[in-house]
Parts: structure tokens; C-alpha cells; sequence
């Protein structure tokens, strides 16, 4: 009987234990005092992303360093950005390219940043530092100072929208000049 309580005693003990590290949850560590909803959920490198709407190819995203972040909805390009956009028949239509970018997992809205250059494949050229894409609109944007050169005209001016194929563009506060059709 004496060895019996010993026994059930170690075993009520080793019980207690067990059950009490089952209620702490092991928390992630922060690293260098960040927290987790800081760091970044998935990553990737030499990344390319597809973007769809019913099976047509609408824009392809390449590049060099991938963050992505649950709590925020939010994606980080950080090396080099280069989309390819494609028209409503799945056509190339134009390039974007800049040092960095980031997406709004919620709308597939993009935000260039750094360098941005858009080339349409009749050979409209937009310069600025930072430009959005609008996703459901498949338009580009920008409130910065942009410069828009093609065979036909140089214009620079603040603020900036057209559709991604660069045929239909608005450059708001204009300077600049025009080559009369001839």
C-alpha cells in the first residue's frame, strides 16, 4: 500500500507538470527587440508573380527579394521591380521597372518607388520616383513630378494618370513641348 500512494503520488505529480506546460503557449522570440507582427511571414528571392482576372494575364512581377506580411496585408519588393503589363487580349502592352515597390494583398494595387521608368511597346517613356497601379482599373498613377518622352513630345509636369498601355495619359501642371503633326 506504501508503494502504491509513492507511486500514484509521482504519477499525480508528473500529471500536474504535464498539464501545466500544456497551458503556456510558446511565444515566437523576438529577435533584436521586433516584434513578431514585424517580421515578415513569408520570403522569398528571384520571385515572379502572376496576376489574373478570369484566366487572362493582366501583369507579371519579377523580382529580386519578396517580403510578405500576414498583419499588415502587405508585400515588400525590395530589388529591383519589373512588371510586365498585358492588354485585355493578354498582349504585351508596357514595362514598369524601379528600385522597389510594395503590394496591398487586399486589392493587388501596386506602389513603385525609386527610379520608376514605364516603357509602352509603341515607345512612350514615363519617369518619376514613385507611380501606383491600380489593379481594378489597370491604370497607372502618379502625384509626383513626371517626364513623358516619346517620338512626339517631351512633357514634364506634376501629377500623372493614364492606362497601363501609356495610349491614354494626363499630366497635370505641364511644362514642356509638342511636335506639331506635320
Amino acid at each position: 500500500m506504501r508503494g502504491s500512494r509513492r507511486t500514484y503520488a509521482l504519477l499525480a505529480a508528473a500529471g500536474l507538470m504535464l498539464c501545466a506546460g500544456c497551458e503556456e503557449k510558446i511565444k515566437p522570440a523576438a529577435v533584436g527587440g521586433l516584434s513578431s507582427a514585424s517580421m515578415p511571414t513569408q520570403e522569398s528571392w528571384n520571385t515572379t508573380v502572376t496576376f489574373t482576372d478570369s484566366g487572362v494575364v493582366k501583369a507579371v512581377l519579377t523580382t529580386g527579394h519578396l517580403a510578405m506580411f500576414e498583419h499588415s496585408r502587405t508585400t515588400l519588393l525590395d530589388s529591383s521591380v519589373h512588371v510586365d503589363f498585358y492588354d485585355e487580349h493578354g498582349k504585351h502592352s508596357s514595362v514598369l521597372t524601379s528600385h522597389s515597390g510594395k503590394v496591398d494583398e487586399a486589392t493587388n494595387n501596386l506602389e513603385a518607388e525609386g527610379n520608376v521608368v514605364v516603357t509602352s511597346d509603341s515607345g512612350v517613356v514615363v519617369r518619376t520616383e514613385k507611380m501606383k497601379w491600380d489593379n481594378v482599373k489597370q491604370q497607372i498613377l502618379s502625384d509626383e513630378f513626371v517626364r513623358i518622352t516619346s517620338s512626339k513630345e517631351q512633357l514634364q509636369g506634376r501629377g500623372f494618370e493614364s492606362d497601363q498601355n501609356l495610349r491614354n495619359y494626363k499630366v497635370f501642371h505641364v511644362t514642356g513641348s509638342v511636335q506639331a503633326a506635320q
